[in-house]
């Protein structure tokens, strides 16, 4: 999808897959076996308050499976909606540079090197980034591209205490700085109407990432996942939660704040059914999606269409 707004023009990661390789890449969620140090009591023993016992892998196929198992279940379950040949390796739960060396290279190039794979996908946290690890990335960004994807959720410290992100901004950015200076294509993932912040709160941290070397950005609803903090919080005292018209409005005002050239990763999300407490609206995504299209024609920002 492509949104006109004004003078800018806005491109989703559907349509700059096609447009860049010339056809649609399914993303295939990876397990590598890894844990966070917001777990494992470096810096915590729960995580972020919003985590999931699946470390936000839920969709991930078994670690018990070796990864070119997983990549071949992750085809054989995306054969009912995809029927393309080419997929992003997406390394998903926990922190995927949270290991050692010898081990991240070996399960890097076990993916990377699979024949279906064209895009090497991770997410990690931007204190889990070592020079050694750095390099490894580059080397591998030699082979086939890879993307890391940093969880920032939130620019405002007090936020971010609040759901324990565990680092300070400052090693965001220069993780950002490394990264680039390798060549690496950088995704932010940020969470949208986290208890107590604004809409003016949730644009300053867009406007600051359009200040960032960035390439790619996840627009996530704050999702309230049973057997987490949150849940518990939410539960005892709930807290906002947006409407499916309120959240297209606030949407709509991120991405016309947003530097066009930064990738629309997502727009939402779609915690798994069993685990999801609120918002419940979300559940359906194509639904989700289908509508904001529709709220983007009805106001008229959207001029471009489906590709």
């Amino acid at each position: 999808m492509t949104v006109h707004w004004g003078e800018k023009r806005y491109y989703s990661l559907d349509y700059y897959l096609k447009k860049t390789y010339g056809e649609k890449l399914y993303k295939i969620s990876l397990d590598g076996g890894m844990t966070c140090p917001n777990r494992d009591g470096t810096l915590g023993t729960h995580g972020c308050i919003f985590c999931s016992r699946g470390g936000s892998g839920d969709f991930a196929a078994s670690r018990t499976l070796s990864v070119t198992e997983q990549i071949e279940a992750g085809k054989q379950q995306s054969a009912k909606k995809y029927t393309g040949s080419s997929y992003i390796a997406y390394f998903q739960a926990y922190t995927n540079t949270y290991a050692s060396l010898e081990y991240l290279e070996t399960l890097y190039m076990e993916a990377i090197t699979h024949p279906d794979i064209r895009i090497l996908s991770i997410a990690t946290r931007p204190d889990c980034l070592s020079e050694k690890i750095l390099d490894l990335l580059e080397n591998l960004n030699r082979i086939k591209p890879v993307w890391v994807e940093l969880g920032l959720q939130t620019i405002h410290d007090e936020s971010a205490r609040y759901i324990r992100r565990g680092y300070e901004l400052p090693v965001f950015e220069n993780a950002v700085s490394e990264l680039r200076k390798r060549g690496i294509d950088v995704i932010v993932h940020t969470i949208l109407c986290l208890p107590n912040e604004t809409e003016q709160d949730i644009l300053k941290t867009i406007e600051y990432l359009n200040h960032q070397d960035i390439q790619g950005i996840k627009l996530q609803l704050l999702h309230v996942l049973k057997d987490t903090n949150l849940a518990d919080i939410y539960l005892a005292s709930p807290f906002y939660i947006p409407t499916p018209e309120e959240y297209y409005q606030l949407l709509g005002m991120c991405i016309s704040h947003l530097r066009p050239d930064i990738v629309i990763h997502r727009l939402t999300g779609d915690g798994p059914k069993n685990l999801l407490i609120a918002p419940l609206w979300t559940c359906n995504k194509r639904q989700v999606l289908n509508q904001f299209q529709s709220y983007l024609k009805t106001h008229d920002i959207w001029q471009g269409k489906e590709c």
